[in-house]
């Protein structure tokens, strides 16, 4: 004789399959379209076109629309050395969809020498994907006889007036390494800020500035045509892009440094979105094409989780805060 129960049982295990499929379906929209963009994705840089920042943020968005499904947007917007853009995407609605793309003079510098900043970078900000690396980069003018580190620094000690140290904008991170770099060597060092890259590399050319430090994708084209010379990079190891060139370590001054370019989404973005912008980064970035781009760029890809992220900023302004507060700097 067949079990009674057994039809019942099977019937209850139908029927809570079916309720299972049931309850699948009528969930699974739901977090779809949390995680959804139907709208375009603004990324703001606050720096004008043609600049690093702006270089990575074309990449990335060219990709990350693709994966997205909808179109990204760069929006420039300098102006305040990239304060402004801050102040703005800090603002942003929640039912909109902006990221920004900022470097630490914005997110690290800022917050400690500006007291009227008008928005607070972990306050207003959450960290989405670290997504490139660079070193910064001392070069001198080809009028300047001197070719390793430990000879520019003899004649500028020997040379206190005219040691004067370019950098393309004053408060930025190669104003501060310049600061570093002189109280490392011991040397009085004079910076001079510019108003950006071009300017300040014309007038190092020209032997108008001595010495200039700015950021290695910059200046290398220029040292590669042989219009200056770099003496030293910062990095922790020597730079893929220019083996040849030693890192400061190597040249005798125990010092290295680099800066960054991070997507960061406004406090006010759902949570499950900035997940979902932050996994599709790391995938943007993990992309083969991706990373080309970023070398034939000059730029060191990364490849980073949102905790990732967090904790390179955390480790960043325990290593720069106690330089820029030291320096005494008022914008």
């Amino acid at each position: 004789m067949l079990n009674p129960n057994h039809h019942i049982t099977r019937r209850a295990v139908g029927l809570l399959a079916a309720a299972g499929l049931i309850a699948s379906a009528a969930i699974a929209p739901t977090v779809a379209n949390a995680q959804k963009l139907d709208t375009p994705l603004h990324i703001v840089v606050g720096y004008a076109p043609g600049g690093a920042t702006d270089r990575v943020a074309r990449i990335v968005g060219e990709k990350l629309g693709a994966k997205l499904g909808v179109p990204v947007i760069v929006d420039n917007k300098p102006g305040a050395g990239g304060r402004l853009a801050a102040q703005q995407v800090k603002l942003t609605p929640a039912n909109q969809n902006v990221l920004m793309l900022a470097n630490p003079a914005v997110m690290v510098v800022a917050p400690l020498v500006f007291k009227d900043n008008n928005y607070d970078a972990e306050r207003d900000f959450v960290p989405v994907s670290h997504v490139n690396a660079y070193d910064f980069a001392l070069s001198v003018s080809p009028h300047l006889p001197v070719r390793e580190l430990n000879h520019l620094l003899a004649w500028m000690r020997a040379n206190p007036q005219q040691a004067n140290v370019g950098v393309p904008a004053t408060g930025s991170l190669p104003h501060f390494f310049g600061l570093m770099v002189g109280e490392k060597a011991k040397v009085q060092t004079q910076v001079i800020g510019y108003r950006g890259s071009a300017p300040l590399l014309n007038d190092l050319i020209g032997g108008q500035v001595p010495i200039a430090i700015d950021t290695e994708d910059v200046v290398l084209p220029q040292h590669n045509a042989g219009k200056l010379r770099i003496l030293a990079l910062s990095g922790e190891k020597r730079s893929p892009f220019a083996p040849n060139i030693p890192t400061f370590k190597e040249a005798g001054l125990d010092l290295a440094a680099t800066g960054w370019n991070t997507f960061f989404a406004p406090a006010t973005m759902p949570k499950d979105k900035v997940e979902r912008l932050a996994a599709t980064i790391r995938d943007v970035m993990q992309d083969p094409d991706t990373q080309r781009k970023f070398k034939d760029s000059g730029m060191t890809p990364v490849v980073s989780t949102q905790a990732e992220t967090a904790a390179m900023l955390k480790a960043y302004k325990t290593q720069w805060a106690p330089v820029v507060q030291k320096s005494g700097y008022q914008p």
